[in-house]
């Protein structure tokens, strides 16, 4: 990256470079430019292909032939609550997914895959709670945060039962569905990938790829449950880009499964993480119950 910028300095002779970061931001009188290190061709081949499906949302390109490093135009953003930038990025993703929808044959081995894999990832975390449990509840003068597992555990059990008995059912209900509904997506959504000015764009398109559109809202919850409430978000969504209710009953699974939590040698930061898990079951509880009784309602 060093050398990249030894180089690009030749070239743009810029006055200021600004770090932020994973980029940096180089200005000069030519212009001003976004340098970011290059891990693989994803993004060139990303903009190709969203260009070819009329979606353009994304910082062009400036500089396409170097090996090191991506250059990109730079967007002055528009501050906005990061409640209404987290619904400006939801519409910019359906719209998305909107224009590169297809329908991909598959087996019923694919649909086997994801239910092993998930039945595995299920039990291996129940049995990793199982194991925390019966050692705290052994110990006489249980600290802060063993005392508020123990309290709290029954909430993580729940929420795995949820997940298992619901992706039984899935399983049940799609493997004979052989046309599986894909579309390209981002694969690495939060609100600091979205900045607004006179459009919305999405940043950071290096994990980007074709796969089910759920996996998108996957990642985005997971990112910012703790910072959004998500049933103004995915509501908006679901009315521009309905889901099926094989792929809504396969996203409340996998948000369903906690994951695990590394307790640490410090008290504070060991009652810290098990406040953040234990909020993320909790409101991942309220969110499915919100929608599913939406979605009965509607």
């Amino acid at each position: 990256m060093n050398n990249a910028l030894e180089e690009l300095n030749d070239a743009y002779k810029p006055y200021r470079f600004t770090k932020k970061k994973k980029i940096t931001i180089i200005e000069s009188t030519s212009g001003t430019y976004v340098i970011k290190a290059k891990t693989n061709n994803q993004v060139k081949k990303a903009y190709n292909y969203l260009t070819s499906r009329n979606f353009d949302h994304f910082p062009h390109l400036v500089n396409t032939d170097r090996d090191d490093v991506n250059v990109f135009e730079y967007i002055d953003e528009i501050n906005e609550p990061k409640e209404q930038k987290a619904e400006d990025l939801i519409d910019l993703v359906a719209l998305l997914h909107n224009k590169t929808t297809y329908y991909k044959e598959i087996t019923e081995d694919t649909y086997k895959e994801i239910y092993d894999n998930l039945k595995n990832n299920i039990l291996y975390t129940k049995n990793y709670y199982d194991n925390l449990y019966n050692i705290y509840i052994e110990e006489i003068y249980p600290s802060p945060s063993h005392y508020l597992l123990i309290r709290n555990i029954y909430k993580i059990f729940s929420a795995l039962d949820y997940a298992s008995e619901n992706l039984d059912d899935w399983y049940e209900n799609t493997k004979t569905d052989l046309k599986q509904r894909v579309a390209f997506i981002h694969n690495n959504l939060e609100t600091d990938h979205f900045l607004r000015n006179e459009e919305g764009y999405l940043l950071s398109w290096e994990k980007s790829k074709i796969d089910s559109p759920i996996l998108d809202l996957i990642t985005f919850y997971q990112n910012e449950y703790l910072n959004l409430d998500f049933v103004p978000i995915l509501n908006k969504y679901l009315k521009s880009y309905p889901l099926k209710d094989n792929e809504l009953k396969l996203f409340f699974i996998v948000i369903s499964i906690p994951s695990i939590i590394n307790m640490q040698d410090s008290e504070i930061n060991n009652i810290k993480l098990l406040r953040d898990k234990l909020d993320y079951v909790y409101k991942t509880e309220n969110l499915i119950k919100e929608l599913t009784s939406a979605d009965k309602q509607s």
